[in-house]
Order: C-alpha cells, then structure tokens, then sequence
C-alpha cells in the first residue's frame, strides 16, 4: 500500500499540474469512484468547498465522510473502498467481505466488513472488527486495502460453519492464493484465537480442494462456452488411444479437440502431473488436440479462454 506521505506529494503535484477539481478526479479514479474528506481537506479545500461541491452535485455522500465523485452510482469495489475509507486510517477490508474480493466465498451481506486497530463503531452499513493486523497480514488488491487470503481463511472460521470454512478452504486452494505468511504460519500466531481449532483440524485433514466437484468445473466450462455462443462438446467419452482407452473430459469429435478440466483435488500431486503428461501424450499420438482449462482461468479470464478455444476449433 502506498506510504500516505507519498500520497499526499502525489495530489500535491495532481493539484498543481489539473487544479483542485482534476486532482479529486484522480483521486478517485484510483479509489473505484470515492474519497474521503481528510483527503479532500489535504487537497486544499475547506468546508465551504466541500459544501459547495456537496449542494452543486459534484461530490455524493456515501458514509459520514467519504463521497462519491460525480454520480452515486457504485461499483461493489467502490463500496468496499469507501467503508475503508470509512473506517479511518489503517483500515482494511476483510472477514466475508475480503473472501468475496478474493472470490474465495460469494457473499450476499449488504454490510461490508472491515478490520480496524482501534475501537470504532460499526455503522448501518459497515460491520468494524478490532484486531491488530501483522503487515504481513495485510496488501492491496485494485488499490483496496485487504487482508491477505491466509488472514482471511483465518477471519472466517470465527464466523463460518464447519462445511462453509471447508469450501472458502478448497476454493481458495483451487485459485492457487498465497503470500508472504502461510496459513499454517498464521495458526501458529494465533493459535488461540476463535475459529482455529476447526481451521486446523481441516488442514490437517488434507482435504482442502475435495470440494471442487468433477461436475462443478463442467457445469462451469459449459456456461463459458454457452456464454460465448460455441458449440457444447461431449462430455467424459471414452477414447480410443494405441492399445488403451481413455476418458476425455470434454470432446469434439469433428475437430479432435480434448479440453481436460483439471481441478487441483485430482490433479496437484506429482502422481497425478505425471499422469496428466501421459494422457496426454498418448491423446495427441492419437492425433488429438489437448488443452488444459483450470479453474482459476474459468473464473477470471472466461473470455480469452473462449477466444483462445474458437480459434483452436476453427483450425483442421
């Protein structure tokens, strides 16, 4: 995250070189729509400048504090942007909120959840957790402020059911998230905080990434290609390959294309790479065209993957 004396020497030359108007635009540009107040007054304006910007339309209240610039209308980023800045310095998204921007839990709260080092009250739309964060606990994702997925995972076994914390678990292990502090790092940090016990215990299960089910990342593959208006191939057919048989995921037949889906449950030990290799191998001795889908390309970039596909299918 940027150092805030950096920040301000950033405005202090936005407000130089675009004027005081131009530098708010900037500002929130980078901030998904929203500003703070504080940052407004370090800007230069007072509060009749403020207040004249609040009454002509330019500036919106979101929070006590903190404006959306130009029009009310807000991305999901702009409201978890504008609760941390509603939280006051040193604040950061997390809990269910921080597992939704990681895309590790989808979550329906209206509240957006925060974590602060001091006592503030939670407000109507804001729910404020106290914890002191480690900095190795902490990053920025789209300039946002977050815990880091590990601190994450950590923060919903105080809030989750046994199953929901099994499945932030395996989703965050199928997208492959990480950092500087594992998660085992942090069980041992905070070993005695709520939610650990059944946390390790699921660890220690070594069941994290079951429950990516076979058909989950089918049903997901398929919605890509339903979306993008391609046509559907079969699914799970067997093969013919030198002297063996072997199951292809997803098949077309007419342009001998196989799309393996592989989910990190059956395919993220050395065995299964290997074995992986020899499939494939012996699919394109066969003169099969073999490519690999994940689910982590399924979730963040669907449309390369379609193009990229359409174009494979398109040659014979």
């Amino acid at each position: 995250m940027p150092h805030a004396t950096a920040l301000v020497h950033v405005m202090d030359a936005e407000v130089r070189g675009r004027g005081v108007d131009g530098a708010i635009a900037a500002l929130a540009e980078r901030q998904h729509g929203v500003v703070a107040r504080e940052q407004l007054v370090d800007l230069g304006l007072g509060r009749g400048a403020i207040g004249h910007r609040l009454a002509c339309g330019r500036l919106h209240p979101v929070h006590r504090g903190v404006y959306a610039v130009g029009h009310r209308v807000l991305s999901q980023e702009g409201r978890w942007m504008a609760a941390v800045l509603a939280a006051g310095a040193g604040a950061v998204l997390s809990h269910r909120s921080a597992a939704a921007l990681w895309r590790i839990r989808l979550s329906a709260r209206r509240r957006v959840e925060v974590t602060v080092s001091r006592t503030v009250a939670s407000r109507r739309a804001i729910e404020v957790h106290v914890a002191a964060l480690a900095p190795d606990e902490v990053t920025a994702v789209r300039g946002i402020p977050v815990t880091t997925p590990p601190r994450t995972l950590l923060d919903l076994a105080a809030v989750l059911r046994a199953p929901q914390l099994e499945r932030a678990l395996n989703e965050a292990d199928v997208l492959r998230l990480g950092s500087t502090v594992s998660l085992d790092d942090l069980l041992v940090r905070h070993r005695r905080r709520q939610g650990t016990r059944a946390l390790r215990r699921l660890v220690q299960q070594g069941s994290i990434g079951a429950a990516i089910t076979r058909s989950e990342l089918e049903a997901r593959f398929l919605a890509v290609l339903d979306e993008a208006g391609m046509s559907r191939p079969q699914v799970n057919l067997w093969l013919r390959c030198g002297r063996g048989w072997i199951e292809g995921d997803c098949v077309w037949r007419r342009e001998r294309v196989v799309a393996e889906l592989d989910g990190f449950a059956s395919h993220g030990t050395r065995a299964a790479f290997e074995r992986d290799r020899e499939r494939d191998r012996a699919l394109q001795a066969a003169g099969w065209r073999v490519i690999r889908v994940t689910w982590r390309q399924l979730h963040d970039d669907p449309g390369t993957l379609a193009a990229d596909l359409r174009e494979l299918l398109s040659r014979r």
